[in-house]
């Protein structure tokens, strides 16, 4: 039922490649599977074993799909913008001063796309720090912005940087609800 609604949604999601790869439409059904798969398994209290070697091979091929959409976009577009002031892109997307689908994808995307690397840090390290993950999201979402920014695949953006480490930490967060569907064998 969950692919079949998802088959009807698709034509929404389509205009989602005329500025980012393809692979976007792939990576959007691994999480609306995954959320589903998640809710499904919670409401009839079902638990489900992930050895970890399959959640670091899970985490690596998602980082690879993930540097894709960050690094490999449709030709012919131009990212030589560099945005330092707080909340402003977070504004003009609230602001309405764009179509609603992109707005959408781009804020909850850049919060919800990176909150398995919040619950896979979790798993790694279940006593870990928060103050420690934050410090860590940071400065490896800051780097990938720079590169972004000098390879011109992308645009340099704070609010890119507080919207992604506010997903990690969302993870963090999140990791106790996590584990109440998946168990992860060590």
């Amino acid at each position: 039922m969950a692919q079949i609604l998802f088959v009807l949604i698709l034509p929404i999601l389509m205009p989602l490649t005329e500025y980012l790869h393809p692979l976007v439409l792939i990576v959007v059904w691994i999480c609306y599977s995954f959320a589903f798969l998640f809710i499904n398994s919670l409401l009839f209290k079902q638990q489900i074993k992930i050895p970890m070697n399959s959640l670091n091979v899970t985490i690596i091929g998602y980082s690879i799909f993930l540097l894709i959409l960050l690094f490999f976009r449709p030709g012919g577009q131009v990212y030589d913008h560099v945005n330092v002031i707080p909340f402003k892109t977070i504004t003009f997307y609230l602001d309405g001063e764009t179509r609603p689908l992109i707005a959408f994808y781009n804020l909850a995307a850049n919060i919800g796309l990176f909150i398995p690397f919040g619950i896979y840090y979790r798993c790694k390290r279940e006593e870990a720090k928060l103050t420690n993950l934050a410090g860590i999201a940071i400065a490896s979402i800051t780097f990938i912005e720079f590169f972004q920014h000098i390879t011109h695949r992308g645009s340099m953006d704070i609010d890119d940087v507080i919207l992604n480490t506010t997903g990690i930490l969302l993870g963090y967060l999140v990791f106790p609800l996590f584990r109440k569907v998946f168990f992860i064998q060590k």
